[in-house]
């Protein structure tokens, strides 16, 4: 990891007030997909799921990065 977890939680708990049971999502560092064989990155369209039984699940979709 990039941050170690002290760090994310003092830093995050500047904005938002964290309660019990909150879940973090740090995601992976930039890169991860290229070293894999063959490589695979995410497309526009497809879907990612994060869970935990008896938590919740969230979900994301990835979108084309906008040029300026």
């Amino acid at each position: 990891m990039v941050y170690q977890i002290p760090f994310l939680i003092s830093y995050l708990s500047r904005f938002m007030s964290l309660q019990p049971g909150d879940v973090i999502s740090t995601g992976t560092p930039p890169g991860v997909g290229m070293g894999q064989q063959p490589p695979v990155y995410l497309k526009p369209g497809q879907r990612m799921r994060l869970g935990i039984q008896g938590l919740g699940e969230q979900q994301q979709t990835v979108v084309a990065d906008q040029q300026r």
